[in-house]
C-alpha cells in the first residue's frame, strides 16, 4: 500500500493532427466534432481513455477491462461475455461468502489497469439470481478536449475500386471528412483519495503519462495518422485536496494569420504567461512539474519568445522540474 499515489494532481496535455478526424461524430457521417458556436473541434475524454486503454493493452501488455475483444469466429465477446468470463475467475476465490464483495473488488484491480485509472461499474449475477454490481470512482478524470482555434471541416471525395453492389461495374463514390489542422487540449485530474479506492499506484500513472505521449503518436488509422504530442505537464501538489483547475485555459495560441488557416506547429505560438503566472502564485502548494514537451514548439513568456529548454528553466524556479523521457 505504500505506493499508492498520496498527492493530487493535474494534466494538462496538447497534441496535434494534420489532414485527420481525431473523433468522429456517428451521428453525424463520421465528421470531425465541432462546437458550432465557436467552431472549437472537440475531442471527447472517452476517445482520449480509448487511446491510454489500447496503448496499455497492446504496447505494454497490461490487462485491459474495456477493451474490443474478439473470439475466433471473428465476431466480438458481448458485454455479457466478457463479464461471464470474469466469474469463472472469480469462482477461483475460496473465500467465505460475506468477504466475497471486497475479494472480488481487489482481484478485479489487481489485474485490470484501466479500473485503477479510470474505474467502472460492473453489474455481476449470483448463483441465487440476485445482481449486485461493483461501482468504481475513478481517480483519473479529463474534460472534454477542445482545440485551442477555430477550425474548418473539410469534405474530400474520391472513388472505391470495390462495388457496393453485385454486378455493378465501377467502384464506389467516397466522402472522407479531416481537419486540414487541430490544435487540441485536454486537461485532467487525478484525486488521491478515489486513488485509495481503486488502490491506484504511482507506476500506473508513469504508464498513464506514457500512454498519453506514446498511444497519442503510435495511434496509427488512416483518420488518425500523424497525431504528435506537443507539451505535456502534470502538476504535483503537496498540500492535500487542493489543486488549482482550469489549467487548459490559462494557454493561448497566438498567431498572426486567420485562426482557420493554421496549417503547421510554425503557423503559431503558445501564451503561457498566465499558466507560468498562477503557478508561481501557488508554488508553495506545488511538489514539482513533471514535463514533457516537442522541440519544434514556441512559446510566449510575458511578451518574450521563449524555447522550450527556456521554458523548463522558468518553470524550475517555481518547483522543481521531473523532465520526463517518453
Amino acid at each position: 500500500m505504500s505506493d499508492i499515489v498520496k498527492n493530487r494532481s493535474e494534466i494538462l496535455f496538447l497534441y496535434d493532427v494534420k489532414d485527420a478526424n481525431p473523433n468522429g461524430d456517428p451521428l453525424d457521417e463520421n465528421k470531425p466534432r465541432i462546437d458550432e458556436e465557436t467552431g472549437i473541434n472537440i475531442v471527447t475524454d472517452v476517445r482520449l481513455k480509448r487511446t491510454i486503454r489500447d496503448y496499455l493493452h497492446n504496447f505494454r501488455d497490461h490487462k485491459v477491462f474495456v477493451i474490443k475483444d474478439v473470439k475466433d469466429n471473428g465476431t466480438q465477446k458481448t458485454r455479457e461475455e466478457r463479464i461471464k468470463e470474469l466469474q469463472e475467475d472469480l469462482k477461483k476465490l475460496k473465500v467465505k461468502d460475506e468477504e466475497k464483495f471486497e475479494a472480488e473488488k481487489s482481484l478485479l484491480l489487481e489485474k485490470y489497469i484501466d479500473l485503477r485509472l479510470f474505474g467502472a461499474t460492473i453489474a455481476l449475477s449470483s448463483g441465487s439470481g440476485r445482481g449486485r454490481s461493483i461501482t468504481l470512482t475513478g481517480p483519473v478524470q479529463f474534460k472534454l478536449g477542445r482545440s485551442l482555434h477555430e477550425v474548418e471541416v473539410k469534405t474530400l471525395k474520391g472513388t472505391s475500386v470495390m462495388p457496393s453492389k453485385a454486378e455493378a461495374t465501377q467502384g464506389t463514390f467516397i466522402e472522407t471528412h479531416v481537419l486540414p489542422y487541430s490544435l487540441i487540449g485536454f486537461y485532467g485530474i487525478i484525486n488521491e483519495n478515489a486513488a485509495r479506492n481503486t488502490s491506484l499506484k504511482e507506476e500506473d500513472i508513469d504508464l498513464l503519462l506514457d500512454a498519453l505521449w506514446n498511444g497519442t503518436k503510435n495511434l496509427i488509422t488512416r483518420s488518425k495518422v500523424g497525431q504528435i504530442p506537443r507539451f505535456l505537464l502534470r502538476v504535483v501538489y503537496r498540500e492535500k485536496n487542493y489543486h488549482i483547475g482550469d489549467l487548459d485555459r490559462k494557454i493561448k495560441l497566438l498567431t498572426d494569420i486567420d485562426e482557420k488557416a493554421i496549417r503547421d506547429i510554425s503557423d503559431f505560438k503558445l501564451d503561457i504567461s498566465r499558466l507560468v503566472e498562477t503557478l508561481k502564485a501557488n508554488s508553495d502548494k506545488i511538489e514539482r512539474l513533471d514535463l514533457q514537451f516537442d522541440e519544434n514548439l514556441k512559446f510566449v513568456v510575458m511578451g518574450d519568445e521563449k524555447d522550450p529548454m527556456e521554458v523548463q528553466n522558468i518553470l524550475s524556479d517555481i518547483a522543481v522540474v521531473n523532465r520526463l523521457n517518453l
